[in-house]
């Protein structure tokens, strides 16, 4: 961890792999496996979320010397407090699975995540990119973290929001589609915001800003890697694609339902803000009576969440996963990264050998069975 970015994505030109370990809070973020990622060649990343600034700030300190570059994602805003009587209703709802888990609910709470404490230990212990999501944080924030020499990064899903963010200075932008696991980025949770899936995302955004992006959403492959980049990625993030790596803080339970081919859905049931997961028994029952309520949702279940990962118990867990989940493979976080690379070399290659030689013939529908029909040739 060294600070001093270049700015306009001089982070991601200065990688040897385009890929950026998305931060996912809650668990799976360790700075081991965000080091492994920086091995390997891309950008490891830690997620500031639910952590303390004391724990943000150790952890950080965990990657020293240890990481030639890193990443941190923060919450950037939690929107307006909820109706008291929404969230009282959703706890009475609850209550009984609770009861028969043996703990008691969590004290809802609206709160900021601590966010100023934690940018002050950003701007004490710099990391090379700050990303940012749920929407722009204050001017001077960004001020604050570029005098401190890393880039800000904004999280967007729709042409809006990006034109938005890089009015507001973003060095880069984390382009999500509606694939992607964990917590829409959308700058305001409400259902009329971008469902966008990535690829669509990509080409809408990219033909609005001019700075670099970084995709997100389900990418599990190479294949997958080499179709962002083909579409404009300056770098692809993954996140589920390490959810099965020894480095990575999932839970045994998780570790496994990532490894289902279970179906995910967007969800607030577990933090009350709309997050994509495998589907599971708290989601099926209690989904359509969750409110519009982050963070008090969030610190509501925190309890109940916490008991099923004790208890291996996938069905109180909030599983966060993108769609293609099933295809993360259980490797090591370094060869992971440095076999997703690769794998996207050579579907590159594949891809430009579909389309021939520069300045080859234009083919004409049907000319190729007129001229096979010509030759006599044909299927045997």
């Amino acid at each position: 961890m060294k600070g001093g970015a270049q700015g306009s994505g001089g982070v991601l030109r200065h990688l040897t792999v385009p890929i950026v370990l998305a931060p996912m809070a809650g668990g799976p973020s360790t700075p081991e496996l965000a080091v492994a990622v920086d091995r390997a060649g891309g950008l490891g990343f830690l997620a500031a979320g639910y952590l303390s600034a004391e724990r943000l700030q150790r952890d950080l300190l965990a990657t020293e010397e240890r990481a030639q570059r890193l990443g941190v994602n923060v919450f950037a805003a939690a929107g307006e407090p909820a109706d008291p009587e929404d969230v009282r209703t959703y706890a009475a709802r609850l209550g009984p699975e609770a009861a028969r888990a043996g703990v008691d609910l969590g004290e809802p709470r609206f709160d900021d995540d601590a966010f100023d404490e934690k940018i002050d230990v950003l701007c004490r212990y710099p990391a090379d990119a700050v990303s940012f999501t749920f929407g722009l944080p204050p001017p001077e924030t960004i001020g604050r973290l570029r005098d401190a020499g890393s880039e800000v990064w904004l999280t967007v899903t729709s042409p809006e929001e990006a034109c938005r963010a890089v009015d507001a200075g973003a060095d880069a932008l984390v382009v999500q589609g509606v694939e992607a696991g964990g917590h829409r980025g959308v700058f305001v949770d409400d259902d009329g915001q971008s469902e966008l899936s990535l690829l669509a995302a990509l080409q809408l955004v990219g033909a609005q800003v001019d700075v670099p992006l970084v995709a997100a959403g389900s990418i599990m492959t190479g294949r997958a890697l080499a179709a962002v980049l083909v579409a404009g990625a300056a770098a692809g993030q993954l996140g589920t694609a390490y959810l099965r790596t020894p480095e990575a803080g999932t839970s045994p339970a998780q570790r496994d339902a990532t490894a289902s081919d279970r179906r995910t859905v967007l969800t607030r049931a577990f933090s009350g803000r709309l997050a994509r997961g495998i589907a599971n028994r708290l989601h099926d029952q209690y989904a359509g009576d969750a409110p519009r309520a982050y963070p008090e949702i969030h610190h509501l279940t925190s309890p109940l969440r916490a008991h099923g990962r004790a208890a291996g118990d996938p069905d109180l867990i909030n599983l966060w996963a993108g769609q293609a989940h099933r295809m993360a493979a259980e490797l090591p976080a370094e060869e992971l990264t440095l076999r997703l690379a690769q794998d996207a070399r050579e579907a590159i290659a594949v891809a430009a050998a579909r389309l021939g030689p520069p300045g080859a013939r234009a083919g004409v529908p049907g000319a190729n069975a007129a001229a096979r029909s010509r030759s006599g040739g044909g299927q045997g």
